[in-house]
């Protein structure tokens, strides 16, 4: 009798393999919100240049979808211009969060990149770039779930370049004490905070003894004070070697500048690519949200006129930012569209392997939130 039920019970199972009353609750825990949390938040918006307009436009249209509790002050900056507009600074300092399409940065010439700008000026001492695989998109490497926390103000990134005499340039690179410690307790917070197991230290202190010995003293110190996390530093070039041959050996990675530019790309390369991978500039009052590997890549003219932009990188971003506005019922909605678009397949740009436009993954999204 029993065998009986319990056959029958299997052949219930394999007609419907996902019970409802199987299921468990989504939220066991409530998340209890403030008095007045509900309020929509203002967000600087910088569609900037390129493909920027459009994905930036496809992250309006999910949050106009969701009834997100956030609205749009869009500012034009482009990265021509010789420095970013103080009204858009001003917007950025009231609102605190900021959402941001690429900035075409020139190459060489006397114009400074205004990405760098808004870094300095705001202070976002911290670039965090998440990498990781995507369910149903293939990969060389299996398990990569690698942050990459990059020191954001200074290193070669400082700007003090002079040419000696000519055909001489001298570029100077710059590490502090105390900008090394702020990165380094800002890695290891974002790991504790996260259940996050190991942090590794990048540098070439074995040739920069002096500027990247000092960032390494100051990581350890650190380090010190956060027993329950693992604790290793890798040379930059080894780094990148294992990147590529071993990456789910990495877990949270801290950087000065250069390195974690570097770092966070190939990272990104190795996950599914930079169109895929969220990722934001983050400092005491401000945040910046933006694609986050090569957040200066504009795309090209002709992604511009088929509208084939890949929007999942920066729909992934503006998931963090409604998580750290405190909206994390919004952001698990969004954040789980996304991923079931990628997963079934259907509709992918031309970067994952697909043909549809920015506007066809937008609607897909959307006809996914729940």
């Amino acid at each position: 009798m029993a065998t009986r039920r319990s056959l029958s019970t299997l052949k219930r199972l394999l007609r419907n393999p996902n019970p409802s009353h199987l299921h468990l609750p989504r939220r066991p825990v409530t998340y209890m919100p403030r008095p007045g949390d509900g309020a929509p938040h203002p967000v600087t918006l910088i569609p900037g240049d390129g493909i920027g307009p459009l994905v930036t436009g496809a992250v309006q249209q999910v949050m106009e979808a969701m009834h997100a509790p956030v609205y749009f002050e869009s500012y034009e900056v482009h990265g021509d211009m010789a420095s970013v507009p103080s009204e858009v600074i001003e917007s950025i300092r009231k609102n605190k969060v900021c959402l941001k399409g690429g900035l075409a940065t020139p190459v060489g010439g006397g114009v400074s990149s205004l990405n760098m700008q808004l870094r300095k000026e705001l202070d976002l001492f911290a670039s965090l770039v998440h990498c990781f695989n995507l369910p149903g998109l293939p990969t060389r490497h299996e398990n990569v779930d690698i942050v990459v926390i990059r020191e954001n103000t200074e290193g070669e990134y400082a700007g003090l370049e002079h040419e000696v005499v000519p055909g001489v340039v001298e570029s100077l690179k710059v590490i502090t004490k105390f900008c090394s410690e702020r990165i380094a307790k800002y890695a290891f917070e974002y790991a504790y905070l996260n259940n996050r197991k190991q942090v590794t230290a990048v540098h070439k202190a074995n040739i920069m003894k002096l500027a990247d010995g000092l960032f390494l003293e100051s990581c350890r110190e650190v380090a010190t004070k956060y027993p329950g996390i693992k604790y290793n530093e890798i040379i930059v070039d080894n780094c990148c070697m294992q990147l590529v041959s071993k990456p789910e050996q990495f877990d949270v990675m801290v950087t000065p500048n250069l390195y974690g530019n570097l770092v966070a790309n190939t990272a990104a390369g190795i996950a599914g690519g930079t169109g895929v991978m969220p990722g934001g500039n983050v400092g005491a009052d401000h945040a910046i949200f933006e694609q986050g590997a090569s957040a200066g890549n504009v795309g090209n003219e002709k992604i511009m006129e088929q509208k084939m932009a890949n929007p999942v990188a920066l729909l992934l971003s503006s998931a963090m930012m409604l998580r750290h506005l405190q909206f994390p019922s919004f952001a698990d909605r969004l954040e789980t569209a996304v991923k079931r678009v990628i997963e079934e397949g259907k509709y992918r740009t031309k970067d994952l392997g697909g043909t549809s436009s920015t506007q066809e993954v937008v609607d897909a999204v959307i006809s996914t939130l729940d």
